[in-house]
């Protein structure tokens, strides 16, 4: 990949701190777009929520990467949660994309889920799949509709339909700790499906997308073996050492329901990529 300079929203989270690492280690140039005031050069100041961002920061950049949102399964599924989680996705991604296309940026890699297909239950579904049905499928259709203002100027948008993120120190490992007391269990009957990726991965074929010229449209960034809820918890407790087995032999957590986090497994599609890469090669990590 030539050295580039690249523009990205929601550089402080999970995979954002990650992928800014990964491409500063690379030499590319890498441009924070950030709420706060800017600390240096390497930032640009925008207000998304009131329509602030002047595109001539963009001026310049070879390509914009779009990571905004708000964990969905930070709280309970209230209305006015639901109401943030769409806010902090579609407005945001609808200005960057008028952005990017005003500034006339040739790449636009925006955050998507697999959340896209609903639930499939033991249904595979690749990138040709249509959408399903269900609040998160529907805030992931509208999310990534936000990005038409880039796609009508012919921008090359690439739509990141991701799967749970497996890290060591974040993401789904943030509940290790209930794991490690014995307190981990499947969500409802554990057979909702779990399409995830490890933290590497996704960063590795961010980077992918954002330097082969010939990937737009959807992507799933997922790992090959899609797991069923049961199956990732046992697996979580042997990682850590503390299979939760006894916890589940008598019981299990309450049912999902529209108001919980938990009804992201409702978007428990087992996804494959079609045309399947794999990143890095060989992997990094035996989850």
């Amino acid at each position: 990949m030539a050295k580039a300079v690249i523009a990205i929203a929601g550089s402080s989270g999970l995979i954002g701190s990650a992928l800014v690492a990964a491409l500063r280690a690379a030499d590319h140039r890498v441009v924070r777009i950030v709420r706060r005031t800017p600390a240096n050069s390497g930032e640009v100041h925008w207000n998304p929520e009131s329509g602030e961002f002047d595109a001539s920061a963009l001026n310049g950049v070879d390509a914009v990467v779009n990571l905004c949102g708000i964990n969905i399964g930070q709280r309970r599924w209230s209305g006015a949660f639901k109401q943030n989680l769409r806010d902090s996705r579609i407005t945001p991604t609808e200005v960057l994309a008028a952005a990017v296309a005003e500034a006339g940026v040739g790449v636009l890699v925006n955050a998507s889920a697999v959340g896209y297909y609903g639930n499939t239950k033991d249904r595979q579904v690749d990138e040709t799949a249509s959408a399903g049905s269900g609040f998160l499928a529907q805030l992931c259709q509208d999310w990534e509709a936000a990005t038409a203002a880039a796609q009508q100027v012919g921008a090359r948008v690439v739509l990141a339909r991701t799967g749970l993120v497996l890290a060591r120190r974040a993401g789904c490992w943030a509940d290790a700790p209930a794991v490690l007391a014995g307190l981990g269990a499947r969500l409802g009957n554990g057979r909702q499906y779990i399409s995830w990726i490890s933290l590497e991965d996704e960063v590795r074929a961010l980077q992918f997308a954002i330097s082969h010229d010939g990937l737009s449209g959807p992507v799933n960034l997922t790992g090959p073996a899609p797991v069923t809820n049961a199956e990732f918890t046992a697996a979580l407790g042997r990682a850590v050492r503390r299979p939760p087995r006894w916890f589940c032999r008598g019981s299990r957590c309450a049912p999902c329901s529209a108001s919980s986090p938990t009804n992201c497994c409702a978007a428990s599609a087992p996804s494959r990529r079609f045309g399947t890469r794999r990143f890095p090669v060989p992997p990094q990590h035996d989850w």
